[in-house]
């Protein structure tokens, strides 16, 4: 009898010390169930920045996609994108919404410098994730004061600081003119810019910032072009950026022509404003160009362009908020993907600050995305490139 009871405490210690995620118990937060995974989403679908409601159709598609392949760990992924026409208050209405009434896991990729101000402090009172918002502003990088929310992209003073290095290097003499939008968002970059010239920020003789809701930029630019600027650096969102392209080209106008990330879209940019006007352009990549014959045998965009086809028809290949989009959503599901059977916030953005030499598969050679407890910028290398009339090509060395 004695040696019977030996036997049963040997059996419930081997039990004990099993591997930890033998019989690991479901954690679950709001928004989550065995059967589901509710993510909220705002977007602009209408308003000024528009162009940008791709990135939220294509993540859909791709998360339907998902789905239809059995969801991550059996769970099945909704989506509540909602539009919130690139308005601060309706962003907050909306946002609320989504966290109040529907209910949702987390927020993923709202767009927007100026909308995500508006709920930053709200989302990390509430210790609802912000994940991967879809701008590039610095403040999203963070965790100490703001632990909930991160961002995705690379930061615009990051962005900033290269062209100021571009400049010094090939027009160390050039007398510099800037537009940019007159918020959060085109205030960082051109804090990077200067940041980046340091001593010789001097060489801006000219700035002029836009509101969202102008009906033209044609004064601004009219304004820069007399300044007897040789160098143009274009901070704006799609809508105005191709605005200014147009009127800089038509005016007479023959700088050298920086054009920031966010609008570097040749089909959404570039073809609207004309891509005779727009050669000669330089930006800064981190993903692939599906226009780019560099990439026309890279089986992963041949993938990308096959799932346009069957999950996205009316995307257009052209629009490079499409590679974004999808890439964004990539990156989610590789998060969801290491939660697990624990889906509480608080693993959400553990794990979002675990990604280690991610390499998504449309991110330019050499740019992977990682992140720790300390690091929220999972992007933070870049690579300068010019348009030569029909599509993008890089030049130089990656730079972190």
């Amino acid at each position: 009898m004695k040696h019977g009871k030996l036997l049963a405490i040997a059996s419930l210690v081997a039990v004990l010390g099993a591997a930890p995620g033998a019989f690991a118990q479901k954690k679950y937060d709001t928004g989550a169930s065995d059967t589901e995974i509710k993510i909220g989403q705002t977007m602009p679908y209408s308003g000024p920045a528009s162009a940008y409601g791709t990135i939220g159709r294509i993540e859909a598609a791709y998360f339907k996609m998902i789905n239809e392949q059995g969801g991550i760990n059996g769970r099945k992924l909704n989506l509540i994108s909602l539009d919130d026409g690139y308005s601060p208050p309706k962003t907050v209405e909306a946002t609320r919404r989504l966290v109040e009434q529907e209910q949702v896991l987390f927020d993923f990729q709202p767009l927007g410098t100026a909308p995500n101000s508006a709920i930053h402090k709200y989302m990390n009172a509430k210790k609802v994730p912000q994940l991967f918002v879809a701008t590039g502003a610095t403040k999203w990088g963070d965790p100490k004061h703001f632990p909930w929310t991160m961002g995705w992209q690379p930061s615009y003073q990051t962005e900033g600081k290269i062209y100021a290095k571009d400049i010094l290097a090939s027009h160390p003499n050039a007398k510099i003119a800037v537009l940019y939008q007159n918020d959060d968002y085109g205030k960082d970059l051109l804090k990077g810019l200067k940041e980046g010239l340091g001593a010789k920020a001097s060489m801006i003789v000219k700035e002029a910032s836009f509101e969202v809701t102008d009906p033209s930029i044609d004064s601004q630019i009219l304004s820069l072009k007399d300044s007897g600027a040789d160098v143009f650096v274009n901070i704006a969102t799609p809508k105005f950026a191709a605005l200014a392209i147009r009127k800089v080209y038509d005016s007479g106008w023959r700088p050298v022509h920086y054009l920031n990330n966010v609008a570097l879209s040749i089909g959404s940019v570039l073809k609207p404003a004309g891509l005779e006007k727009s050669k000669g352009l330089i930006t800064v990549a981190y993903l692939k160009d599906a226009t780019d014959p560099e990439w026309a045998n890279d089986p992963a965009m041949n993938e990308y362009k096959a799932f346009l086809k069957k999950w996205y028809p009316e995307g257009n290949v052209a629009d490079s908020s499409n590679v974004y989009g999808y890439s964004a959503a990539m990156t989610l599901v590789q998060v969801l993907k290491q939660c697990g059977d624990n889906l509480t916030r608080e693993n959400i953005m553990k794990q979002a600050a675990s990604l280690k030499h991610l390499q998504l598969p449309l991110a330019r050679p050499g740019i992977e995305v990682n992140t720790a407890p300390d690091d929220f910028f999972p992007f933070e290398a870049l690579q300068l490139a010019r348009f030569d009339g029909e599509r993008w090509v890089a030049y130089g060395k990656v730079i972190e």
